[in-house]
């Protein structure tokens, strides 16, 4: 843990020379740009260090609970970052700004402290809300656990240390600043020009911020200058760190083919967390005495899989035939399998979807929503697929993330059946029908909160029609718009007539899809023909009537390929794409 915290601190430190931060610079340079005084630097890293810790571990858990989106709370940092410029700006905004401040700082406790504190406060608080740097793996792994609402004080520390470690080098630059705005002659005689010039700088910033042109700027940077903030990040990456984030995943097991189950150790884990349902149970008729209240304790004796998984998931929907053929292989012999239904997307919660995907998969073992993140929570889980064998004493004896290793994992099966003494269970293991994975391009989200690799000359506009075209050549991997777009956070949602070109390779394209009214329509076509249709593609049209994910293109060999959808009225949604 102490480690963690150092390489967090140290990241921190390195963060003012990524090129995530750029676009926020100029308010930091601006915010020491009057007369407040050496307090100002001093407050900007107080409310910041507040601020960054306190939004980045629970702004999910605002959201959830007052239904204010982060969009909002975004936008009102950027105005009071606007209000500020402003006051730079015009001599009467800066008394009114100045007079606010003072009478904020009489009901601080210590009311020596100048109103320069309180406004600088008032800055690092709305800087903290903006700040995105490119993070490397300690932090991600804090954010991927706040998005579901697991707060611990490790993750509290980590975040703080990180904070700390980004309040130094942004210190030093407004300490600099104003120390030279005090010393050097020309600066001093200029000082009231050079105010207002900081005062347009801060109102032209949080306009380009409201107007998503930082991302452009961003983006401009880096692909002009290709190598700038390579590698800021390693400092993270290495074993050490690797091993201490990998003690939060669980324990991990390489089983070498051929070996017998008398050669398997498995090492005894914690006992088992029991499930929490965040809504509703699915064929739980088909297993006795299993109790929704208190599921893994009505099981003790047996064997269970706790599988996390998500409907729409190409990986989770590649475990499931293993999955399948385990239940029927295994259960009269004492293994249960238990799915938890963990909803990446917000339709996924709907539980008539749910019991759809059920139908579709064909799966016969027994199915719990977990909505509200309970036992992804208890668990510590930060994966979809991801599976935990426990034993006949309620031991976790094994975990796997993500698909593969289904030799070892039905060898543990095996082994941990024969502890609970289950006679003549087999030593062959399965190999359903399930195909092999041929794909280069990785999943593709296609709301503005996890794009990559976007191409269409125009930046991506938070809840605001905008209009997009296809650049002229493609690169590998890179998704561009063309025509009337919606782009939401989770989602993208395109007017009659729009295309949407994907340069991939693989053998076959999935995307999750849902229609706004009952149905909807997409025309799909590879490299300008519609051949290699997908299931779900009939005389080159996919008809949209549920909430799922849609099989596309199958190919007979992998390659790359350019994959065009025209949607063909206005009621189609596009979350993300999946490759195989």
């Amino acid at each position: 843990m102490i480690l963690l915290i150092a390489f967090a601190f140290l990241a921190g430190i390195i963060t003012i020379l990524s090129p995530c931060i750029l676009p926020v610079l100029p308010i930091i340079l601006s915010s020491t740009a009057d007369s407040s005084g050496k307090w100002r630097p001093m407050g900007v890293v107080v409310g910041f260090v507040m601020s960054f810790t306190f939004f980045t571990l629970f702004l999910s858990t605002i959201v959830a609970a007052s239904g204010i989106s982060a969009d909002a709370l975004r936008f009102i940092s950027v105005f009071v970052i606007g209000l500020f410029g402003l006051s730079l700006l015009v001599p009467q905004a800066q008394i009114v700004m100045e007079r606010l401040m003072s009478r904020m700082s009489s009901l601080a406790p210590n009311t020596r402290v100048h109103s320069g504190f309180m406004g600088g406060v008032v800055i690092g608080l709305s800087l903290g809300l903006l700040w995105t740097p490119c993070v490397g793996p300690i932090l991600a792994s804090v954010i991927s656990l706040a998005i579901t609402g697991t707060v611990t004080l490790d993750a509290a520390a980590i975040t703080l240390a990180y904070a700390l470690g980004t309040s130094i080098p942004m210190f030093i630059i407004m300490a600099a600043g104003g120390r030279a705005l005090q010393r050097v002659p020309w600066l001093v005689r200029n000082t009231a020009r050079i105010q207002k010039a900081f005062g347009v700088v801060m109102i032209l910033t949080a306009m380009a911020i409201v107007f998503n042109l930082d991302r452009q700027f961003q983006t401009w940077v880096l692909r002009t200058f290709p190598s700038y903030g390579v590698g800021l990040t390693k400092i993270e990456d290495n074993e050490l760190v690797r091993e201490q984030l990998g003690v939060q995943n669980g324990p991990s097991l390489t089983i070498a083919r051929g070996a017998s189950m008398a050669d398997i150790e498995l090492p005894r884990g914690p006992f088992a967390p029991d499930l929490t349902a965040g809504g509703e149970w699915f064929n739980v008729s088909g297993v006795p005495n299993l109790s929704q209240d208190a599921p893994l304790a009505s099981l003790r004796g047996r064997v269970v899989i706790v599988d996390f998984w998500t409907y729409s998931c190409i990986n989770c929907q590649r475990t499931i035939p293993y999955l399948n053929k385990w239940y029927e292989k295994y259960k009269d012999q004492g293994l249960v399998i238990v799915g938890v239904h963990s909803p990446e997307f917000e339709f996924e919660k709907n539980p008539d979807n749910v019991a759809q995907a059920l139908e579709d998969f064909g799966i016969k073992y027994p199915v719990v929503q977990d909505n509200d993140f309970a036992t992804w929570r208890s668990y510590d889980n930060r994966y979809w697929p991801a599976k935990y064998i426990v034993d006949h004493t309620g031991a976790i004896r094994y975990s796997h993330f993500g698909e593969g290793a289904y030799d070892e994992t039905e060898r543990v099966i095996q082994k941990l059946l024969q502890e609970a003494g289950a006679e003549n269970v087999s030593s062959d293991v399965s190999n359903p029908a399930a195909g092999q994975n041929y794909a280069r391009t990785h999943e593709k989200y296609l709301g503005y909160g996890r794009i990559e690799g976007f191409a269409s000359p125009e930046q991506i506009a938070n809840n605001v029609d905008s209009t997009y075209s296809h650049p002229t050549t493609l690169g590998e991997d890179e998704v561009s718009y063309e025509g009337a777009w919606n782009v939401m956070s989770e989602y993208a949602h395109p007017q009659a007539g729009s295309t949407l070109d994907i340069n991939f390779e693989a053998r076959e394209v999935y995307l999750v899809m849902r229609s706004k009214s009952g149905s909807s329509r997409v025309r799909v076509t590879v490299d300008g023909k519609a051949q290699a249709a997908g299931a779900s593609v009939i005389d080159g049209i996919v008809t949209v009537n549920k909430d799922t994910l849609y099989k596309l293109v199958k190919l007979p060999g992998a390659g790359r390929h350019i994959l065009r959808l025209e949607f063909l009225d206005d009621d189609t949604e596009v979350f993300a794409f999946t490759f195989g």
